[in-house]
């Protein structure tokens, strides 16, 4: 099976995929472009993504060769999974195996922006701090508050257990159907903005794509209030960026931790300027063992294609 895969990987797992497959593995640091892609699917028999390639439905619009998108991570907001259903091609992702470390960059967000470590390490860097004073840098208490969690999936069920267990928040959480036997005490209630009202962190752990598209935007800002601070560690464009600069600009929430960014890899200089954003270069699943796992859950996709099994993670 002769097979794409669209960035490099650890070391690990290219060699497990070279000696599986006829392997070609992209050396580049961008993604494909629509063109790309659609080229890609006419000369390959299956494909491994990554975020940023455009596999939107242009890119199917001809009779490609390919008959399987092994994303490689949880999301795939980046492909059009309808418009591959129509051209026949099969997409898979990895869901387990980016859960808990996605879970500790949230908590990573939390800590750090409710503390101001960012504030005080750069403070720190340009040898402006003067020692210890008893009112300097004075931060939010996470120990004891309430965390909000917006999206109870798998991601955002590891979340909650860290805050529970490890900082003993009250952990309330909005999903769209209900979801019961937790092992930890938490209570989902029916809308965002009861939510958003309560939360003094809200966690966003939805899925990426056109439903959670700028779910949060003013209004809902507005609701969380300027003592409570907005996590995201889901996708960028659920939360609408230029309100979220206005928001934080005005002072109408506390601040914000960002792994991710509506226009990523771009990031917007007012988010850069501020002192109360924490902001990190998508480092959700950026751990060698990690991404080692992520690489072999897609690889076992592409072993079940090969010998006509059913895919185990199929998303369309």
């Amino acid at each position: 099976m002769k097979l794409l895969v669209t960035r490099r990987m650890t070391q690990a797992a290219e060699r497990a995929l070279s000696a599986r497959f006829e392997t070609k593995i992209l050396d580049r640091k961008d993604g494909l472009s629509v063109q790309e892609a659609a080229q890609a699917l006419a000369d390959y028999d299956a494909i491994m993504p990554t975020l940023g390639d455009r596999f939107t439905a242009e890119a199917f619009q001809g009779q490609p060769r390919c008959r399987l998108l092994a994303n490689f991570g949880a999301g795939y907001n980046h492909i059009d999974v309808k418009a591959a259903a129509d051209a026949g091609v099969a997409v898979t992702n990895t869901p387990d195996a980016v859960t808990e470390a996605t879970a500790d960059i949230a908590l990573t967000l939390i800590l750090m922006t409710a503390r101001r470590a960012g504030e005080g390490e750069r403070l720190l860097r340009r040898g402006e701090w003067g020692g210890w004073e008893p009112t300097q840098l004075l931060g939010r208490h996470v120990t004891g508050c309430t965390v909000g969690i917006i999206g109870m999936g798998r991601i955002g069920k590891a979340i909650a257990r860290r805050c529970h267990f490890g900082f003993g928040m009250e952990v309330l959480f909005y999903n769209r159907s209900v979801v019961s036997s937790l092992d930890f005490p938490a209570r989902q209630v029916d809308s965002l903005d009861e939510l958003l009202t309560q939360a003094d962190f809200a966690v966003v752990a939805v899925p990426g794509g056109a439903e959670t598209r700028h779910l949060i935007t003013t209004p809902e800002l507005e609701r969380l209030g300027p003592r409570s601070f907005l996590i995201n560690i889901a996708r960028g464009d659920v939360v609408e960026e230029a309100a979220l600069i206005d928001a934080l600009s005005r002072g109408r929430i506390a601040g914000a931790g960002l792994d991710v960014y509506e226009f990523e890899p771009k990031v917007a200089p007012e988010l850069i300027g501020m002192e109360n954003v924490t902001l990190l270069p998508h480092l959700g699943t950026a751990a060698e063992e990690v991404r080692t796992a992520m690489a072999m859950r897609a690889m076992n996709n592409l072993v079940a294609f090969d010998e006509g099994n059913a895919l185990p993670d199929r998303v369309n």
